[in-house]
């Protein structure tokens, strides 16, 4: 007996509509219209050279660090690199200059909706962010506060309290020792500067932080804070990576912790891959819970240039970082006994890492939902919340 055959609705549908109809009927039936690409969101990059790598990335928005800085050589002999008003104000004002000239492709991003504003109009979002609150450093509170004000009608919508080493608002990650940031608190000047923040809607940054000070911030903020760029310090024990605690606490704020790609703190092993990177995002889902779960980056768009023309040769790229590295092994800095051996995940080391990322994720069977969260949408509820 022959097979009867089965009439299947959409192939029925298909055959009886012209191709000038079928596409007008196409938006009545979401199941044949093509899916909206996934939000993509990067927790920290910079204003490239060539803007052609913006389209390139397939962001839709990203934390975009202009930051200026002067290097300072401390009393120990090792640096650091301040972000001063003079240089960070004249950067800041560059960069708005740029992304005002090139409007077919960069929004400045002011508030959380021009997330969504971008997207519709196929350009990206960039939300000016500075990777430390030294700019705003000054004698007396009212200088300080007047610094910030300026600041933020520049664009600025995201400041990272410390660059490593503390400030007089904040500990800083490398300051610690061997207790790995348990010994350097938020200050009283850090107490105000959180209240200002928080009033003026500026994301609070804990990236560098020492793990004492994000604990002290999360306590007393009032919206959500944010590790734009870092890792677990349970898989990698070092200072520049966070406690579990600090990650909950981030968490409980209703903010997010963004994993960057520095792999010399993002696993152990002598051939970084990105299964390790797909590792730490599980650690902080496992910890913080799905909802605190951020992609960041910490390169530039098209990712490190070093790496890059050393065709991501990780045994000659890393000799870049030796010198610094071993300055703080000197000072006996938590996990900086360990010997570097690389710096980039090469499959990641490429302009094209979130949608590498994206299928990562789908091969390590993520929910279709927990991706949408991890790759834009995590980063789009907090950005929404606090930038109003």
């Amino acid at each position: 007996m022959p097979n009867k055959a089965v009439n299947h609705p959409r192939r029925t549908l298909l055959k009886g509509l012209g191709a000038a109809t079928l596409l007008s009927q196409m938006a009545s039936f979401p199941s044949l219209a093509a899916a909206p690409r996934r939000l993509y969101i990067d927790g920290l990059s910079f204003l490239p050279d060539d803007l052609g790598d913006v389209t390139a990335s397939k962001l839709d928005a990203y934390l975009c660090d202009i930051s200026a800085i002067e290097t300072i050589e401390q009393a120990d002999g090792t640096q650091n690199y301040k972000r001063t008003y003079k240089a960070c104000m004249e950067s800041i004002k560059q960069a708005a200059k740029r992304v005002s000239e090139h409007p077919d492709s960069l929004l400045q991003g002011l508030t959380g909706r021009d997330i969504q504003l971008a997207r519709e109009s196929q350009r990206t979002a960039v939300f000016f962010q500075i990777q430390g609150a030294d700019c705003v450093e000054e004698d007396s509170d009212a200088n300080q506060w007047a610094r910030l004000d300026e600041f933020h009608q520049q664009g600025l919508r995201a400041l990272q309290l410390t660059h490593h080493y503390g400030n007089t608002f904040a500990g800083g990650a490398l300051d610690s020792g061997a207790s790995g940031g348990l010994n350097n608190p938020l200050t009283a000047h850090g107490r105000a500067l959180i209240a200002k923040l928080n009033h003026a809607n500026i994301l609070v940054d804990m990236s560098h932080s020492s793990a004492q000070t994000a604990l002290d911030v999360a306590k007393i903020t009032q919206s959500p804070i944010v590790q734009s760029h870092g890792a677990a310090r349970g898989i990698v024990n070092h200072a520049r990576c966070s406690p579990d605690e600090v990650i909950r606490a981030i968490a409980n704020t209703g903010g997010v912790f963004g994993v960057f790609m520095m792999s010399f703190w993002l696993t152990n092993k002598p051939v970084p891959t990105i299964d390790d990177y797909i590792r730490q995002l599980e650690y902080i889902a496992r910890v913080g819970g799905v909802d605190s779960v951020a992609i960041a980056n910490d390169f530039p768009l098209r990712g490190q240039e070093n790496l890059l023309a050393l065709n991501n040769d990780n045994a000659q790229g890393i000799k870049e970082y030796q010198e610094w590295w071993y300055s703080l092994r000197a000072k006996k800095v938590l996990g900086f006994d360990a010997e570097p051996r690389h710096v980039v995940i090469p499959e990641l080391n490429h302009i094209d890492r979130m949608s590498r990322i994206d299928d990562a994720l789908a091969k390590a069977r993520f929910k279709s939902t927990d991706r949408d969260r991890f790759m834009g949408g995590n980063w789009q509820r907090v950005l929404n919340n606090v930038l109003v």
